[in-house]
């Protein structure tokens, strides 16, 4: 993809699917148990999808142009080549740096942190209404699920800015990229 084009997971409205977890955890209050951890197979699923994306676009990337590793296979069936098999040693370890960073990164800054974050401001915030006031129960359930939605879109940049000065200070360090996760153009 040029870079010009869109990114499918980041520039259109399929990011708002990394956010399905947390749209979950602020509606715990007043769905069953089950439709939350729907949700976070929502999310999850993007996050594993957006990883599988910047793999793919890693794969793409050529650095140098790979010089033919063995002969011309004698089988004439394309799918028996020698050559099909064959992979740069550099492609990969981009293209894995790109999986495992992308998934990790977003793992943390799409699903774990902010679904803790809003799952326990959630519950505080119904514990201390049902004891700071007299609203009945549902009253008190709609008010928490209000206080998640709104609260998403305020948590996001600082979770993602902690989540790339972890990444940077740890992990990154190991194959020598800081910012955000990988996505060759």
């Amino acid at each position: 993809m040029g870079a010009s084009e869109p990114d499918l997971y980041r520039d259109t409205w399929v990011r708002y699917l990394g956010y399905a977890n947390e749209v979950g955890e602020s509606f715990r209050p007043l769905v069953p148990v089950p439709v939350v951890w729907a949700s976070y197979g929502v999310a999850t699923a993007y996050v594993t999808a957006d990883a599988i994306d910047k793999g793919r676009r890693a794969a793409t990337v050529s650095v140098t142009p790979p010089a033919p590793l063995t002969a011309p296979s004698p089988h004439p069936d394309p799918c028996c080549s020698c050559q099909a098999h064959a992979q740069d040693p550099a492609q990969a370890t981009r293209v894995g740096v790109a999986v495992v960073d992308t998934f990790i990164w977003q793992s943390l800054a799409s699903v774990a942190i902010p679904g803790f974050t809003i799952n326990r401001l959630c519950a505080a915030s119904l514990v201390l209404l049902g004891t700071l006031t007299r609203w009945p129960l549902p009253l008190r359930r709609w008010a928490t699920t209000a206080l998640g939605l709104a609260t998403i879109p305020v948590i996001i940049t600082p979770i993602d800015r902690t989540v790339d000065f972890l990444m940077d200070s740890s992990l990154r360090k190991l194959y020598g990229t800081s910012g955000e996760p990988p996505a060759p153009h």
